[in-house]
């Protein structure tokens, strides 16, 4: 195929693939499960009538779903892990406390605090979503917050971690493809986390908790009463969080530290609250936890959990990740790189086009990894030529690549996040600040020049 066909292809590709997920989810207000398959399905039709064959287009699917094995196992362990903790009554322990220290005004920043410092030990936004961050939400909804702006503060407190945590994945990762040490990166990660995180915290101190005060004050007893009422609220109930935070701050693998997190939760159920038959045990893994406690609140914030209540996410990210590997074995991608590589000469658009590149790997793949490592690639050789110090890339691809996958419906980050706190991304997409705040500094950066050094080696000839 010539260069211009395969420009065309790629053209009409993405302007189906756009067009269909913006008339399906604003204008026919459907979820994107659909739509996803409904481009899949018209980019592998257009792709037949330019000449590819089937079996690369196979080829680009199945490389496409394996991406995403590890993050779907994650996803049914931490469904079985959420109903374990409501059953052994870890979250209602953390509710019941937490309703008596946190102040229903403070809630956001609160909670911003606390999953900044979880994130930032264990390096996962995963974990703490899946941990601290569930506790918050049902916290919330006993206190009145909105839900939204809740979920916005939590999220970005775990994607804190996952920026900044020498012990996080992709803070390894965008410094390697860059070429750049791994603390060179976190430090020059500084320029663009310190305004966003200061203007999110500003941000969430003026809104306050979406309309929950003194009103919200009066419907904290009875939640407390029935969560005694309810369960045994001991600390002992915290044992098993704590214990998959510190195996996530050792870098004990993920899956094996949820596994844990799972087993110990079942101890506590069996010797904390006394109760749990292996058939009511396997029963609470498969499809959550359920008890009609005669409290609304209570039974809105503890009816949860379960293998069955991930399968909403895991179908979208294994369809959203065939189509992301379908256009990535098409060339889609590159060419989609290619065209905006050769549109810049000069230091703000180079990094301005590198994060725009992240952010469009984003949408059409859904994957954080291909959004830090086909950008990355692509756009070094540019940094280098035009002498832009390679931490730079690194940070571009970390502001960019990272922090963009939660505001991506369709993204593994995105479904796990809106299934685990059972907000949708697009409730929650309006408050997390410190997602759009950092690539817009990390552009806004380059083009003011602060915070942007060139090599110390001699100019590269063209």
């Amino acid at each position: 195929m010539t260069a211009k066909k395969q420009q065309t292809f790629s053209f009409l590709s993405f302007v189906l693939l756009i067009g269909i997920i913006l008339y399906s989810m604003l204008i026919l207000k459907t979820e994107p499960h659909i739509p996803l398959l409904v481009s899949l399905v018209g980019i592998a039709i257009m792709a037949k009538g330019f000449g590819y064959k089937w079996e690369q287009m196979e080829k680009g699917l199945v490389d496409g779903i394996t991406i995403g094995i590890k993050p779907v196992l994650i996803l049914m362990i931490i469904g079985m892990l959420i109903g374990t903790w409501m059953m052994s009554g870890t979250v209602p322990t953390m509710l019941y406390f937490g309703t008596q220290v946190i102040d229903p005004g403070w809630f956001t920043v609160s909670a911003l605090v606390v999953t900044i410092i979880v994130s930032t030990f264990t390096g996962s936004s995963f974990t703490t979503i899946g941990t601290v961050g569930v506790a918050l939400v049902g916290l919330a909804t006993s206190l009145g917050v909105h839900p939204g702006l809740a979920a916005g503060a939590i999220i970005s407190g775990a994607c804190f971690g996952d920026k900044m945590s020498p012990l996080s994945d992709t803070t390894n990762f965008a410094p390697a493809v860059a070429g750049v040490a791994l603390f060179d990166h976190i430090k020059h990660l500084m320029w663009t986390t310190i305004p966003a995180l200061t203007i999110t915290v500003i941000i969430f101190i003026f809104m306050g908790s979406g309309g929950a005060g003194d009103e919200a004050l009066s419907s904290i007893q009875p939640v407390q009463d029935q969560l005694a009422n309810s369960f045994n609220i001991s600390v002992w109930t915290l044992l098993s969080p704590l214990v998959v935070i510190l195996l996530a701050v050792l870098r004990f693998p993920t899956i094996p530290a949820l596994i844990i997190g799972v087993i110990t939760g079942i101890l506590t159920i069996w010797l904390v609250q006394g109760q749990g038959s292996i058939s009511v045990i396997f029963n609470m893994l498969q499809n959550g936890f359920e008890l009609e406690t005669g409290e609304a609140t209570v039974d809105k914030i503890i009816n949860r959990g379960g293998i069955q209540s991930m399968m909403w996410s895991i179908s979208l990210i294994w369809i959203a990740l065939a189509l992301g590997g379908l256009v990535k074995g098409l060339g889609i991608l590159d060419s989609f790189v290619d065209l905006l590589k050769n549109k810049i000469h000069k230091r703000g658009n180079t990094i301005a086009t590198t994060a725009l590149s992240s952010i469009g790997v984003n949408v059409l793949t859904g994957e954080q990894y291909l959004s830090i490592l086909i950008p990355g690639q692509t756009f070094k050789p540019h940094f280098e030529k035009q002498q832009i110090d390679s931490r730079n890339l690194s940070r571009t691809l970390e502001d960019a690549g990272t922090l963009v996958n939660p505001l991506i419906p369709w993204g593994v980050s995105g479904a796990f996040f809106a299934s685990t706190l059972e907000i949708s991304v697009l409730d929650y997409m309006p408050y997390v600040y410190f997602l759009f705040l950092s690539p817009i500094f990390t552009i806004l950066l380059g083009y003011l020049g602060i915070g942007v050094g060139r090599k110390n080696s001699e100019p590269v000839q063209s």
